[in-house]
């Protein structure tokens, strides 16, 4: 079977969205999940996250909201975003990474409109995944998500969700149909033309502030 690394962070409502097309991949494609920390990879490249740009705020909750509403996603923000996602990454980690596992903390986090810190909520989580909570400050647990970002960012990944196959990437919660392309033929993305892409020169930068 063929596998394919899905690079994803539960604060990200377009990872979530995501999620619920991943049974549109070809049923031999097998998927790892990596959870990594999103904001880790902000610092890296040295970027914003959406929600720290008000408008960009406004408009991605806006836009989640109505293309969750296309899909027929439940889907419900919870009570503050962003949250700290590091107890559920850990959790994620702790259960081994299973497809249910993920599935399940997301549809914690996205579904009811609670709020995601609550420590009774995720005690409660966590029991029902069988993990004990104490297992999340483990050092092999807290390594695992370290090496997961650090992993992603040296693939190049500068968002999440994000796909890494065979050297490429497929990012946003809308590329689950670009990812098929490439795996169907290769050459949608390795001809002339992209490696003209891949070497287009920049006329113009802005300054640094």
């Amino acid at each position: 079977m063929r596998r394919v690394d899905w690079y994803f962070d539960f604060v990200s409502p377009y990872a979530y969205l995501c999620l619920h097309r991943l049974g549109a991949l070809p049923p031999d494609i097998g998927i790892n999940f990596r959870p990594v920390l999103f904001a880790g990879l902000l610092s890296h490249w040295g970027q914003k996250g959406p929600a720290e740009i008000v408008p960009k705020r406004r408009y991605t909750y806006r836009s989640t909201h109505w293309q969750a509403k296309l899909q027929g996603v439940p889907f419900r923000y919870p009570a503050a975003h962003p949250f700290n996602p590091l107890p559920h990454l850990r959790l994620a980690i702790a259960a081994d990474c299973s497809a249910a596992a993920v599935r399940r903390i997301f549809e914690s986090v996205w579904t009811d409109g609670g709020d995601a810190t609550d420590p009774a909520a995720f005690a409660a989580l966590a029991k029902e995944l069988g993990v004990d909570e104490s297992r999340l400050s483990a050092p092999e647990v807290k390594d695992a998500l370290r090496k997961n970002t650090e992993e992603a960012a040296a693939r190049g990944v500068f968002g999440v969700p994000t796909f890494a196959v065979d050297g490429e990437l497929f990012w946003g919660a809308d590329s689950v149909d670009y990812l098929r392309a490439f795996l169907a033929d290769p050459g949608f993305v390795n001809n002339a033309e992209i490696e003209r892409l891949d070497g287009l020169p920049a006329s113009a930068a802005r300054k640094a502030p």
